[in-house]
């Protein structure tokens, strides 16, 4: 599966050409979910970010939190991995099937991000990565499921066996736009919430505890870059002050940056958003040489 990926030698790659979908050769069921990488030149020398579109868990930005994404990371000499993961979908969110049907809700997103990093780190060489600058990127509600992968590495969602040295599943850094953060009111995003958990888990205590991750950062959390703006009308601006308290009290290094206007799902434009907000992504790259990463 990995052998084309040998040709990137000293080549920007052209995407579409690479994609994989990562659950095919397993009993998932899971065709939709797919791994697109955009490589760099030198990518053994860049860092690696997995890109997480938002879409409130029921679908995904593709274009405007995906694509756009990486290929503004691999302009910067960073590679990225586009991946698409499983959402609840339109038919949950118009219908509410899953109220007699499983479809697809929680551990189902973590656990295709644990797949993605699980997949870059076995096969590093093959992609000519270094499996040791390797961080996680999402946006809104993908910006909670990458910091769901910060706090919850040491469990492996992925079900899958280990027919190949052990890999850490814990990302080196993350960076978190406008994300939503908690499962509780009064400051949760209820689509959010539902398409993560489903039409009953939301209802269950235990798991909206579980998945409001403010209560759930562990002391190996890796570094932490987190933005968004108070007049965002999607996501209540209070669920990063609550993920940066979180973060300061367990002393994770991390850098928030709360701008005054921005809006939500501006990405990497440089047409949506505030001239304030469209600075994010100029000051990630600061933090990342910060970091000895980039």
């Amino acid at each position: 599966m990995f052998s084309s990926l040998l040709l990137f030698t000293a080549l920007v790659i052209r995407p579409s050409e690479l994609t994989v979908t990562p659950w095919a050769d397993s009993d998932k069921r899971a065709s939709e979910v797919m791994f697109t990488p955009y490589l760099t030149e030198n990518s053994h020398e860049a860092p690696s970010v997995i890109v997480c579109p938002g879409g409130s868990y029921c679908w995904l930005d593709v274009k405007g939190e995906g694509i756009e994404v990486a290929e503004w990371l691999q302009k910067q000499g960073i590679n990225a991995f586009l991946l698409q993961y499983r959402t609840a979908g339109f038919g949950a969110y118009f219908t509410h099937y899953r109220y007699v049907a499983r479809g697809n809700r929680h551990p189902d997103m973590l656990c295709d991000l644990q797949r993605a990093i699980r997949l870059l780190r076995e096969n590093a060489d093959e992609y000519g990565i270094n499996p040791d600058k390797l961080g996680v990127m999402g946006f809104s509600a993908g910006g909670h499921l990458v910091m769901s992968s910060g706090c919850y590495y040491s469990m492996d969602f992925t079900s899958l066996p280990q027919d190949s040295p052990t890999v850490s599943l814990r990302p080196d850094f993350i960076v978190s736009i406008y994300p939503v953060v908690t499962m509780e009111k009064p400051y949760v995003h209820k689509r959010s919430r539902r398409g993560l958990l489903g039409e009953w888990g939301k209802n269950r205590v235990k798991l909206r505890r579980m998945m409001s991750l403010e209560d759930n950062i562990p002391e190996g959390c890796p570094p932490v870059f987190l933005v968004n703006c108070k007049d965002d009308p999607v996501v209540d601006w209070h669920n990063s002050v609550l993920l940066d308290s979180a973060l300061t009290a367990k002393g994770i290094r991390h850098r928030y940056i709360q701008y005054e206007k921005g809006l939500h799902g501006f990405g990497v434009s440089e047409i949506y958003g505030s001239e304030e907000s469209r600075r994010w992504k100029y000051a990630f790259l600061d933090w990342l040489a910060e970091l000895g990463i980039k």
